[in-house]
């Protein structure tokens, strides 16, 4: 993955209401949902949802099918763990990093 494809992908979910749809999105799973079940879950208008959606579009960070009339919106997961990747492939210099709870909270975090 090339560094502006995850500064795009960063910057389209660094806007609270495209974090939440992708999240939501995210948690649907491979079904996906419609602009409407996101409209009535995330209470956003579907002028706006529609707005935030093409970002995210854009960003590749979700998919679009349609399905007769309607139109399913689905996480691109793919692209989702590709972003992952690109910020953890250099995680502990390539040591492996192994999970710890915190002492300030009990939070799993990693080594480094």
């Amino acid at each position: 993955m090339e560094e502006n494809d995850v500064i795009a992908s960063l910057a389209a979910l660094a806007q609270p209401v495209r974090l939440r749809v992708f999240r939501a999105l995210v948690g649907a799973g491979p079904e996906g949902l419609t602009p409407t079940a996101l409209s009535d879950t995330l209470d956003v208008p579907a002028s706006s949802l529609s707005f935030h959606l093409k970002e995210l579009l854009h960003a590749g960070l979700v998919t679009q099918e349609r399905d007769g009339r309607r139109l399913i919106y689905r996480a691109d997961f793919g692209r989702m763990n590709d972003v992952m990747g690109y910020l953890t492939a250099h995680c502990c210099q390539g040591v492996p990093c192994e999970l710890a709870p915190t002492p300030a909270s009990n939070s799993a975090s990693t080594c480094c």
